[in-house]
């Protein structure tokens, strides 16, 4: 019992200390924005002033409305969604090297190997018994009546443009990781504890489920919130959650670390998928 209190004492220091440097990085990318649009806005004024951007535009009026589209700041279809884009786009690309990883290199197996390897000094019985009741928060029953509650709140708020975007985050996280699961068909892990699982192994379910799900109740609840500090706060405790779930698969034996990072990735996927088509639908109205 003593070796569990201090892991856990552990764990939540490393918490505290990574949210105390996220906080002061995410204040100095702040800062470091604002002199950023200070000195764009002067370039800004020193092109018009020589027309420079005028002979661009008459030159390349083509090109310049379709840059001027997807670059603008104040339109949601302008620069949002194509950062939006982009980064899914970059989500698939590294689902797609690992998922190469994983069928060509043996690189990648002998890393979960090891990973799985460090995890076993901190299987306690302690740790294992907290860490059921943590994985339990990202079971598909648990999910569900998450899933549920949040479309009946939504929909008794008058805010029924988000329950559409809501359940396609889950079902096309659903579908592409058990699609993953039946066509890699990785065996799990050797079982070290009592909890036990029949599907395979890759990508985990629970970690793409938590992504999606808790993510998207993120993002609802950020909307509103009126200060920098508080979406903070409200997005790392989100992420700390569903890091602790993808941990939990991997201490009680059920996954490798590359079957939890390829969940996330799904998740983090359909996440920024649905968070674009709830912000576009909210826009349109």
């Amino acid at each position: 019992m003593t070796w569990t209190l201090i892991t856990i004492l552990a764990m939540a220091a490393m918490i505290i200390v990574l949210r105390l440097t996220a906080w002061w990085g995410l204040r100095l990318v702040i800062r470091l924005f604002g002199k950023w649009k200070t000195a764009l806005k002067q370039v800004r004024v020193i092109k018009d002033i020589s027309g420079i951007g005028s002979r661009i535009r008459v030159s390349f009026p083509g090109t310049t409305r379709l840059l001027l589209a997807r670059l603008t700041p104040s339109r949601y279809t302008g620069l949002p969604l194509t950062l939006i884009v982009i980064a899914a786009l970059y989500i698939a690309a590294l689902l797609g090297g690992l998922v190469e990883e994983l069928l060509e290199a043996d690189k990648l197996v002998r890393l979960d190997e090891y990973i799985n390897q460090r995890i076993g000094p901190i299987r306690t019985d302690g740790m294992i018994t907290v860490f059921i009741w943590i994985t339990d928060i990202g079971g598909s029953a648990t999910l569900v009546a998450v899933a549920l509650v949040t479309t009946g709140l939504l929909w008794a708020h008058y805010r029924r443009h988000m329950i559409a975007p809501l359940w396609l985050t889950i079902l096309g996280s659903q579908i592409t990781t058990y699609a993953g699961k039946f066509v890699l068909a990785r065996q799990r892990p050797e079982f070290v504890t009592e909890v036990a699982a029949i599907t395979p192994s890759f990508p985990s379910g629970h970690a793409t489920s938590a992504m999606a799900v808790y993510g998207f109740i993120a993002y609802i609840v950020a909307r509103d919130l009126m200060t920098t500090r508080q979406r903070f706060e409200l997005i790392y405790w989100t992420a700390v959650l569903i890091g602790l779930i993808g941990f939990s698969r991997m201490l009680l034996g059920l996954h490798y670390a590359s079957d939890v990072a390829a969940g996330f990735l799904v998740g983090g996927f359909w996440l920024l998928f649905g968070s674009a088509l709830a912000e576009y639908k909210h826009r349109q109205r």
